[in-house]
C-alpha cells in the first residue's frame, strides 16, 4: 500500500501508476497509520466525500477489476491455522449487505465462500488497537430483566462496529473447536500496553509526590502580632 496527501493524489496524472484502470484500485482515507474510510469514487466525486485539506489518501493496487456496489463491504479474511496461534494470510471477501447487516447473513456467506458447512466455522471481529478478538454470533433476541426485547441485528452497531476494511478471523470447526482466536502477537501487544499504562501511573503518582514535597515544604508566613495596649486599672471606693 502507499498514501500521499489528498490535495497530492488529486493532481496525480495517469502516467504516475501503471494501472489498467480505476477498478484496478482502491482508495482509503488514512486514519491512525491504517486504512480507515473506503472511498467508491466510482459512485461519488471525491469532493463529495467532504475531505479535509489534510486527509491523506491510502492506494491499495489490486489483482483484478473491482466494482463496488453502493452495498458492498470489503473485509479482510483470515484462516485459523489448525494448531497454531495464528493465521494464514488475509484474503479480501466482498459482502453484499442488500439483505442486512446480520450475523447470520455474513456468517452464510463466510461458510460459502470457505466451501464449508455454516455451522463448522466460528468468526470473529478483530480489533488491532486493543489486540482482541470479539466472536460473532448468530443471535436476533435479547432477554433483558424489565422486559423481552427484539434487538436488531446489526453489525454497524455496537458491539462490532463492522466497516471496509475490518479483519475477520476464521475457525474451521472440523479440524479445530476450542474458542481462542488470540494470537502471540496479541499476546505481546496487550502486554506492551499494559507496561505502558504501570509506567504512566507510577509517572503521574511521582509527579503528585513531588509537588506534594513543594508545596509542604513552603512555610506559612506567622500572621504579625498587633501591638500591645496600655492598661489603666481604676480602684474605686466603696465606703
Amino acid at each position: 500500500m502507499c498514501y500521499m496527501p489528498c490535495s497530492v493524489a488529486m493532481t496525480l496524472s495517469s502516467s504516475d501508476f501503471v494501472i489498467p484502470s480505476p477498478a484496478f484500485l482502491r482508495a482509503w482515507t488514512l486514519e491512525s497509520k491504517r486504512p480507515g474510510r473506503l472511498l467508491r469514487t466510482n459512485l461519488q466525486q471525491l469532493k463529495e466525500y467532504k475531505l479535509g485539506r489534510k486527509t491523506e489518501i491510502c492506494l491499495e493496487p489490486l489483482q483484478k477489476e473491482e466494482n463496488l456496489g453502493p452495498h458492498d463491504v470489503v473485509l479482510r479474511t483470515q484462516m485459523r491455522i489448525p494448531g497454531k496461534r495464528a493465521y494464514a494470510p488475509h484474503v479480501d471477501l466482498v459482502w453484499d449487505t442488500a439483505c442486512g447487516w446480520t450475523a447470520g447473513s455474513l456468517r452464510q456467506h463466510i461458510a460459502h465462500f470457505c466451501s464449508l458447512p455454516v455451522e463448522k466455522i466460528e468468526i470473529a471481529k478483530y480489533f488491532p488497537e486493543k489486540f482482541e478478538w470479539l466472536p460473532v454470533s448468530s443471535w436476533n433476541q435479547q432477554i433483558t430483566k424489565r422486559k423481552k426485547k427484539k434487538k436488531q441485528d446489526n453489525l454497524q452497531g455496537a458491539p462490532y462496529y463492522l466497516k471496509d476494511g475490518d479483519t475477520v478471523g476464521i475457525k474451521n470447526l472440523l479440524v479445530e473447536d476450542d474458542e481462542d482466536f488470540s494470537t502471540i502477537r496479541d499476546d505481546l501487544g496487550k502486554e506492551t500496553q499494559k507496561q505502558l499504562a504501570l509506567g504512566k501511573q507510577k509517572s503521574q503518582e511521582t509527579l503528585c509526590v513531588q509537588s506534594s514535597d513543594v508545596f509542604s515544604g513552603v512555610k506559612t508566613p506567622a500572621r504579625p502580632r498587633a501591638p500591645e495596649a496600655s492598661l489603666s486599672i481604676h480602684v474605686g471606693s466603696f465606703r
